[in-house]
């Protein structure tokens, strides 16, 4: 069944255009708490945190007046990351946690993410029940005028969630020893991220710390690490460490100014826990856009890789299923379900650290696990019709596959988001995985250009 609002990833948009307008944000939290706000007799509670765009006020002053007005108890945290909403909607009881923010998007867009009281992103199903709630009458979801809930700011929010994230780490570890570089991205952890590491003990240089409500994710962050790359090659630091826009995503860059993806970081975790015994189902949970090299690693250490659609929440449903705590996605949303019910930037940093603390060497060792197959992603739009299904596109797939033998992967598949094929292929051979996308690519265009 079609939904009007939520998409992959809640509800996201240009801010200021629909859906992304007060009028929406304040239907969503009357019907979202509506929903989580049994008829038990006692007061409900959402969480509200954002990032640092300009539009986040809109948007946060808008539910907080739906939510008050169907009778719930808001604390609004303020600018936090998207995992540290997750984590104090468990801390703090609440019924729903609500994060605002369009996450590596520029500041233009914003958007809306909900998770159940776990800390969890909600279900398919109880999104399309708040769309049926958006759809209702908003008279019959009003309290009367002496239940209407109040709002209140939780101050010690940042502090709950530095104490808890330094805990990741072993009591006794320290990074004394170690000059870091963190960009901020102008995001969510522009003052958490910088804390945490100072706190442990780091030398910490910060940029993407100057937040103006219009700067977020601009030059800067896991979208764009190269200023990044050079302030770690001009300060000499031992490692650099990006965030995105709301601090769910991290790319490392080692000391010599290269960048490490969420692959590479997964390996080391996955190694590090295995040698410890901390790794849980014998393996790590990814997506089929994680590199081939990264499998054979796995499997090299008696592990398995498992593989979901692409998304976080595909991951998350997984390790859930089948136990695993080690997951991710190889843009860097890492989800270590023993800390976290969701993707944690910072606390998968800080594993990386605590293996380079743990064997003395530097992060180009520590970080390169394998050598990463030759890997290629090409996006190819079209207009209209589905040229998927065109036998010329069918011809080509099936060419690929026998081109890439045994030895490669090829995904062919259409964007949930927008009109666009994405071909990804990967094998030993780079000419030939080159020459393979490069013929699909080119048959989907003939393909949607028939179709035109």
């Amino acid at each position: 069944m079609a939904r009007t609002y939520f998409g992959t990833d809640g509800i996201r948009g240009l801010a200021n255009r629909h859906p992304m307008t007060s009028e929406v944000a304040l239907k969503v939290g009357m019907a979202a708490g509506k929903l989580f706000s049994k008829d038990d007799g006692r007061l409900h509670r959402v969480v509200i945190g954002k990032d640092t765009r300009l539009s986040g006020y809109m948007i946060e002053s808008a539910l907080m007046s739906g939510f008050t007005s169907v009778g719930m108890e808001v604390f609004l945290l303020g600018p936090m990351p998207t995992p540290a909403v997750a984590m104090l909607t468990r801390s703090l009881r609440a019924d729903l946690g609500v994060m605002i923010s369009a996450s590596h998007n520029a500041y233009k867009d914003n958007g809306i993410k909900l998770f159940d009281p776990e800390g969890y992103k909600l279900s398919d199903e109880a999104e399309a029940e708040i769309e049926a709630l958006m759809a209702a009458d908003s008279a019959s979801l009003l309290v009367s005028a002496d239940r209407i809930g109040r709002a209140r700011r939780i101050e010690s929010a940042r502090e709950r969630y530095v104490e808890f994230v330094k805990r990741t780490l072993p009591r006794e570890m320290r990074l004394n020893d170690l000059r870091v570089v963190i960009d901020c991205a102008n995001g969510a952890g522009y003052q958490v991220a910088p804390a945490v590491l100072w706190e442990l003990g780091a030398e910490v240089i910060k940029i993407g710390v100057e937040p103006d409500g219009l700067n977020i994710n601009e030059a800067c962050g896991t979208t764009a690490p190269e200023a990044l790359c050079a302030k770690v090659r001009e300060v000499r630091a031992d490692i650099g460490i990006a965030l995105d826009g709301d601090a769910d995503r991290v790319v490392i860059v080692d000391e010599k100014g290269r960048i490490v993806d969420g692959d590479q970081i997964m390996g080391v975790i996955a190694e590090s826990w295995h040698r410890n015994g901390k790794l849980a189902a014998g393996g790590v949970v990814a997506t089929v856009m994680s590199n081939l090299g990264l499998e054979r690693y796995l499997a090299g250490l008696g592990l398995k890789l498992e593989r979901t659609p692409v998304g976080d929440r595909y991951v998350v449903e997984n390790m859930r299923k089948h136990g695993y705590n080690v997951g991710g996605e190889q843009s860097g949303h890492i989800v270590l379900s023993d800390y976290t019910t969701t993707g944690d930037g910072l606390i998968a940093a800080l594993q990386v650290l605590a293996a380079v603390v743990g064997t003395g060497l530097p992060v180009s060792e520590v970080c390169t696990r394998f050598a990463p197959v030759p890997q290629l992603l090409q996006n190819v739009r079209y207009a209209d019709g589905a040229p998927l299904e065109h036998a010329m596109v069918k011809s080509a797939i099936d060419a690929g596959k026998v081109r890439l033998g045994q030895s490669g992967r090829l995904l062919v598949r259409p964007s949930g988001t927008e009109p666009v094929i994405r071909v990804m292929a990967e094998g030993d051979d780079e000419v030939v995985v080159r020459q393979v996308v490069g013929d699909i690519a080119e048959a989907v265009r003939s393909a949607a250009q028939g179709a035109g």
